[in-house]
C-alpha cells in the first residue's frame, strides 16, 4: 500500500471482525437522536477529560480489562494495548499523545484555550458489542464526568 492510499476503515473493520470468527459482520452503529449537544459555554470555560480505547495495564488501580478511571495529572507513561482490537500494521503506540493527548491539553490550557482538566481520563478498550457500550460503558464514563463537571469529553480512539 503506498502512503498516499486512503485506510479503507469500514472494510478493513469487516475483514479484521470476521477473521476473529464472529458469525455476522459488523453492523456499524446508527442513532436517530445523535447524543451530542453544542457547548453551553466557550471552550476556554470548559473542564475536558479523554475517553481513550487503550488501557492500563491490568496492576495499574487493580484494574481488569472493561472500563478504567485513570489520574489525569498524573497518567501513566504509557497504557496497555496488548490483546486490543486494533490496526497494528496501520498504525503504533510508540507516542502516548497519539491516544492519552495529556501535554497538549495542558498546553491547551495554559494558553487559555480550555478552561481546565478534569481529575481524571477514562480508558474503554472497542468492543464488538454495541449494547455493551451503550448500555454499561457509556453511562458509566457519563456519570463520572457529570460528577466532575466535565464539559468536553475528548473521544480518542486507538
Amino acid at each position: 500500500m503506498d502512503t498516499t492510499d486512503p485506510v479503507l476503515y469500514m472494510a478493513r473493520s469487516r475483514e479484521f471482525y470476521a477473521a476473529q470468527g464472529y458469525a455476522r459482520p459488523y453492523h456499524w452503529a446508527h442513532h436517530e437522536d445523535v447524543p451530542f449537544h453544542a457547548l453551553d459555554k466557550p471552550l476556554a470555560e470548559c473542564r475536558v477529560t479523554v475517553v481513550t480505547t487503550a488501557m492500563p495495564d491490568a496492576s495499574h488501580q487493580g484494574h481488569g480489562r472493561r472500563l478504567a478511571r485513570c489520574d489525569l495529572a498524573h497518567p501513566p507513561a504509557g497504557l496497555d494495548t496488548q490483546g486490543l482490537a486494533w490496526d497494528t500494521q496501520a498504525t503504533h503506540t510508540d507516542d502516548r499523545e497519539s491516544y492519552l493527548p495529556v501535554r497538549q491539553l495542558g498546553r491547551l490550557v495554559a494558553s487559555g484555550r480550555i478552561g481546565g482538566l478534569a481529575p481524571h481520563f477514562y480508558c474503554v478498550p472497542t468492543e464488538y458489542s454495541q449494547r455493551h457500550t451503550a448500555l454499561r460503558d457509556a453511562p458509566a464514563i457519563v456519570a463520572g464526568c457529570r460528577d466532575e463537571a466535565v464539559d468536553v469529553a475528548l473521544l480518542v480512539p486507538l
